[in-house]
């Protein structure tokens, strides 16, 4: 382990932890998440907090907000400038959490309330710390929305969160914990679901925002090009301890720990070699269009607006289609509208077979063999279930004569299969990391051995030596299974690994097709050379 190195003139330390320790008490005993963890914040400084999922970087500061579980523990210090919050009542926290320390979550959905527009959700915070009439916090709220660069603030104040794209979505939770201007803003994998080109738009708003509020900033991510460019300082992280710690420039071009040498060195490689041309053709989609409805209301008119735009895709058996653009391209949406999910015109075939018109019960035979595995786990996962039950809730439905042991064992093989100890199926899902619960969602998806797999942003919650993992495990499943992978992915590198064939969308169009090797080498449209240079560019 390193110390970090002093500056000529030291910052002002506005946070002080020492001894931190996490207990989450469960069925199987006690699991120690923390293990006595130092870390010092500084003044205007952004402090990366890195490793692997379950590392316990969330944990950390998590305890230090008083958001544990309910079956968490936190024990040792964290002192905000000399003030201890560990223990500290929730009223008097709450003077120091959404004010003076803001913390932007991992999954955006599952942070804002969906039942109330954004702008009232950003005005919560201000009225409850600063009072103030409605009006005025409204006006605050337009002016937050258009710092963090959400286009027409005045009409988007308005917004439900599932109206707003990741990206979107991701900048209103930016201006709520800047509402306050506060002194510490944690920062909990920001960019994780986001496609390179808004990876990098937001880093850069956050870059400027700490610039223009003189607040020091706490990183936790898994993706180390990030670090490299935004962080002055990193500590890394593994199983709960604290290995390595520095100056960024430092730790990069000579890590000390094996570990933090891995976690440089880790990359998704390999290739993905195409099928048979022979190969049947598994889902095919012809003009596929998907219109959603806008506005209206009392005295006002509805208007249209087109997702996806008469898109035509093939997937031929064992074949993997990575499908990329950004943020509100359309290419969720054309993967839902493949799985008749949602409402869309045009013609889809499975396996041959037209199932355009098919309703919610004509399709409910088909579904063991069209499984999706959604971008944000946590939101998908039934906080009331045991991971146990929420993967096998499917054999319930399409295998109703299995015994209890059966399916016991049958989720004891899946959650071999990603990773996971098969004691994981007796908890729930907030007791595991972002990258745990994502590999909780693949194994509810494969454990009813499916044909088609649509998998929508399925490592972007994975540090990258886990994301490898994942890939390997998707193509042995597909090589010994025949699967069909729709693989929709913002990340390239992982695209380029997994894919056989890639499909570029635009503002819900299709902009540019063709086997992978070919498009990563030659791209041909202006659009798809700008996603390949912000990929690798970092």
């Amino acid at each position: 382990m390193t110390s970090d190195s002093n500056t000529a003139v030291e910052a002002e330390t506005v946070l002080t932890v020492r001894g931190l320790k996490v207990r989450f008490d469960t069925p199987d005993g006690p699991i120690e998440a923390v293990k006595g963890v130092d870390l010092d914040v500084k003044a205007g400084e952004t402090l990366a907090v890195v490793g692997e999922s379950g590392s316990g970087k969330s944990q950390t500061m998590m305890a230090i907000m008083g958001l544990l579980a309910a079956n968490g523990r936190a024990t040792g210090s964290a002192l905000y400038r000399g003030r201890e919050m560990i223990g500290l009542p929730m009223k008097a926290l709450n003077t120091i959490r959404g004010e003076k320390i803001t913390m932007i979550f991992q999954e955006p959905m599952t942070s804002l309330d969906p039942l109330y527009p954004i702008g009232r959700q950003i005005a919560e915070p201000i009225r409850h710390h600063r009072g103030g009439t409605a009006a005025a916090a409204r006006a605050r709220v337009l002016e937050l929305l258009e710092l963090v660069g959400i286009p027409e603030p005045t009409r988007r104040i308005d917004s439900y969160p599932h109206e707003l794209s990741g990206g979107q979505r991701q900048r209103a939770m930016i201006a709520m914990a800047l509402a306050n201007e506060p002194d510490i803003l944690i920062a909990d994998e920001p960019t994780t679901a986001l496609d390179v080109t808004i990876q990098a738009q937001i880093l850069t708003l956050l870059q400027s925002l700490q610039k223009r509020f003189g607040m020091a900033v706490v990183l936790i991510t898994h993706d180390l090009g990030v670090v490299r460019h935004v962080a002055d300082r990193v500590v890394v992280m593994r199983r709960g301890e604290v290995v390595e710690r520095g100056r960024t420039a430092d730790v990069f071009a000579r890590p000390k720990a094996d570990y933090t040498r891995m976690l440089i060195e880790a990359e998704p490689s390999g290739e993905k070699a195409p099928p048979a041309p022979d190969e049947p053709v598994l889902l095919e989609g012809r003009k596929l269009r998907v219109d959603y409805s806008t506005g209206g209301g009392f005295l006002k008119k509805a208007g249209l607006f087109t997702a996806v735009h008469g898109a035509d895709i093939r997937l031929r058996q064992g074949q993997t289609i990575g499908l990329v653009g950004e943020s509100g391209s359309g290419k969720s949406t054309l993967g839902r509208a493949l799985l008749k999910l949602t409402p869309s015109s045009g013609t889809v075939l499975f396996n041959g077979r037209d199932i355009s018109d098919f309703d919610r019960k004509a399709m409910r035979p088909l579904r063991r063999d069209m499984q999706l595995v959604f971008q944000d786990p946590f939101g998908s996962l039934s906080p009331r279930q045991t991971v146990g039950e929420i993967i096998t809730e499917g054999l319930y439905v399409h295998e109703p004569q299995l015994s209890k042991a059966e399916r016991d064992a049958r989720a004891v093989a899946a959650l071999h299969e990603v990773g996971l100890d098969p004691s994981a199926r007796n908890r729930y899902p907030h007791e595991f990391s972002g990258g745990q619960r994502q590999r909780i969602a693949i194994a509810r998806a494969i454990i009813l051995k499916p044909r088609l797999v649509v998998l929508d942003e399925p490592t972007s919650a994975l540090d990258r030596s886990v994301q490898g993992q994942v890939i390997e495990l998707l193509r042995g499943l597909q090589k010994s299974h025949g699967l069909s992978y729709l693989f929709i992915s913002h990340d390239l590198s992982v695209i380029r690994a997994m894919a056989d064939y890639v499909i570029v969308m635009q503002a819900g169009r299709i902009v540019e097709e063709g086997e992978t090797a070919g498009l990563f080498d030659h791209p041909c449209e202006a659009y798809t050379k700008a996603l390949l240079s912000a990929a690798y560019s970092r």
